[in-house]
């Protein structure tokens, strides 16, 4: 049996396929590898996927419903399913609402009529946000506390793609699990996110922009241990009790809320130069903080997050110079 997995070409979904295939899952990917960064970079984590026994790709946009029922009609011997296709970036969902909503909430829904359709599915696994406890207060974030106050449209279509699946679930009995991501990085990571971003200005001798005058935390989370958690979802369905909904969710961070400035001190060292640093106020719909409470997922997933910045910004830097060396 095989595992589809939307967002193949992306950062998080090049690493699932990987140690997917690693393990000896064949996977079906789809992506619509579209421009919102260098496609570039996407197509060559596709080449490295490419190169894999068991791994069959199709270009695909789940946003295109017409195209999305054809395509469901060829996953014979699909029985598990994890969505990680979705527009991504909380800044640029001020720009271009309209993709959020396409693809993240209409392209979450095409999955979930293929998955409800899917005779055999074992599991809905799909990619949530920390960000969807928005102005929240509290710390950890529990998944326990209130998310009714998104701080910007991307933590909407996360939060609706939440509620949405648990409906599935309810109605036509879809074992679902969502996980919130919290701040992701590592190799092949994104060139939008805040790694990236700062590794490449500072090589450069560009100045990089530091948000809130650097008055900012975040729960950083290195990319192996976000495989780790993504694979234990996998494998451990919910099960569905009489009258409730086979659907859960999960914090996938590393439990530990890092200083910006400290984050940034390590890319310096790592890369042997300083910053120049264009200190901004905090931009909207941004968070000073974000910390994950995971013990949840320790104890139903046994996930044990293991890498610390440390040791993740160096393997980060190491692969960044490698590809741009090319």
């Amino acid at each position: 049996m095989a595992v589809l997995l939307t967002g193949a070409a992306g950062f998080i979904g090049f690493h699932v396929a990987s140690a997917l295939l690693a393990r000896g899952e064949e996977v079906v990917g789809i992506d619509d590898l579209n421009p919102y960064y260098d496609v570039k970079l996407k197509e060559a984590r596709l080449q490295q996927l490419m190169q894999k026994k068991g791994f069959a790709f199709h270009k695909i946009d789940i946003a295109d419903k017409p195209a999305m029922e054809a395509f469901a009609g060829t996953l014979q011997g699909v029985d598990r399913i994890v969505h990680l296709a979705a527009q991504a970036g909380v800044r640029y969902s001020l720009e271009n609402p309209q993709a959020y909503v396409d693809t993240n909430v209409s392209g979450h829904l095409h999955m979930l009529e293929l998955a409800r359709h899917l005779s055999g599915l074992r599991h809905f696994v799909y990619a949530s946000s920390s960000s969807v406890y928005g102005g929240n207060t509290k710390l950890p974030f529990s998944i326990a506390d209130p998310v009714e106050t998104p701080m910007s449209l991307y933590a909407a279509t996360k939060r609706a793609d939440e509620l949405i699946s648990y409906t599935y679930s309810h109605l036509y009995r879809v074992p679902a699990t969502g996980l919130r991501f919290f701040t992701v990085y590592g190799p092949w990571g994104r060139p939008d996110m805040s790694a990236y971003l700062f590794t490449k200005a500072i090589s450069e001798g560009t100045p990089i922009r530091v948000f809130n005058r650097g008055d900012m935390r975040r729960d950083f989370t290195y990319i192996d241990d976000i495989v780790s958690g993504v694979l234990a979802t996998l494998d451990r369905p919910p099960a569905s009790g009489e009258g409730e909904a086979p659907h859960r969710v999960y914090n996938l961070g590393n439990h530990k809320s890092e200083p910006l400035m400290r984050f940034i001190g390590l890319i310096e060292t790592a890369l042997g130069k300083k910053a120049e640093m264009d200190l901004q106020p905090m931009q909207p719909g941004d968070v000073p903080e974000t910390y994950a409470d995971i013990s949840e997922s320790i104890r139903d997933l046994d996930f044990h997050p293991r890498t610390t910045i440390d040791e993740g910004i160096p393997r980060f830097v190491d692969w960044f110079r490698e590809y741009h060396a090319r």
